[in-house]
């Protein structure tokens, strides 16, 4: 449908971020718009044609979320990384179009968080890759990925490593699955399970984002660890963020602490770290 009520409507609801555009075949001139609404067919030119003089500025915002060129998105992710394959540009290139969609559907990342996507999400879960390198043949486990963060990230920049995405929540794989499918990342696979649940495998390195108290993490992660020689960190790697020092002491673990903002000076990596609890 072309009526100037519909056209109107997906112009808001993409300014919003609430909608999600696509072209459809080559040369039909027409575009989807999915979003919380049934998917609309629209003439591309109908968009345009049918706004009104106070639509007009919702143009730019919707320029900045739809047709903004991948590559530009990129930019905070290049400013500390400048080696990505074509491939990899591609792949993180994709990913915010593709949580954007599957988010919609499955809550896994704060809507407001979106137009911080490559900051709060990708780069920060690239501060372990900052640190650590991971090995050929290598094997991580990220415990409890929610979203898929930080293993989405790391797979794409560690295509020779093997991650293991688990979460007790069902749908939020549901989610990974997808989004490492359509970006083509053959190096992840998932699992519903608890960590405790765990107990046909062994992992080189645990990696987990913001999920539990470092006591707990290293109680579920120590017998999921294998003593491991390779490049990779043999033991859990976690991100967090605020004043340790209570949480650190409880844990009775000894980790090397490393401060994120001295890696990436961005605002939003003040009081954010990267803790290694090696095997010993």
């Amino acid at each position: 449908p072309d009526s100037s009520l519909v056209c109107r409507h997906a112009i808001h609801q993409l300014a919003a971020g609430t909608g999600t555009l696509r072209n459809t075949v080559a040369g039909d001139g027409c575009c989807d718009i999915s979003g919380g609404t049934p998917t609309w067919r629209i003439r591309s030119r109908s968009l345009v044609s049918r706004l009104r003089p106070d639509d007009v500025p919702l143009l730019s915002i919707i320029f900045t979320r739809t047709c903004q060129p991948k590559q530009a998105r990129l930019e905070i992710i290049r400013k500390y990384f400048d080696d990505f394959s074509p491939l990899q540009e591609k792949q993180f290139g994709m990913l915010q179009d593709l949580y954007t969609e599957w988010n919609q559907k499955i809550n896994v990342i704060s809507r407001k968080d979106m137009d911080n996507f490559y900051l709060h999400h990708v780069l920060h879960s690239l501060s372990i890759a900052a640190q650590f390198q991971f090995g050929k043949g290598e094997e991580v486990l990220d415990l409890g990925t929610g979203g898929g963060f930080p293993g989405i990230p790391l797979a794409i920049f560690f295509p020779d490593t093997q991650f293991l995405l688990a979460d007790s929540i069902n749908k939020k794989l549901t989610v990974i699955k997808e989004v490492a499918a359509a970006a083509g990342l053959h190096n992840v696979t998932t699992r519903h399970t608890r960590a405790e649940d765990i107990k046909d495998r062994k992992f080189d390195t645990v990696v987990s984002r913001a999920v539990a108290p470092l006591k707990d993490l290293w109680q579920w992660s120590r017998p999921l660890l294998k003593k491991s020689k390779g490049e990779g960190p043999n033991g859990l790697v976690c991100l967090k963020g605020g004043d340790l020092t209570l949480e650190i002491a409880e844990s009775q673990c000894k980790p090397f602490v490393w401060d994120i903002y001295s890696m990436f000076a961005e605002e939003y990596f003040k009081e954010k770290y990267i803790l290694f609890q090696p095997l010993k």
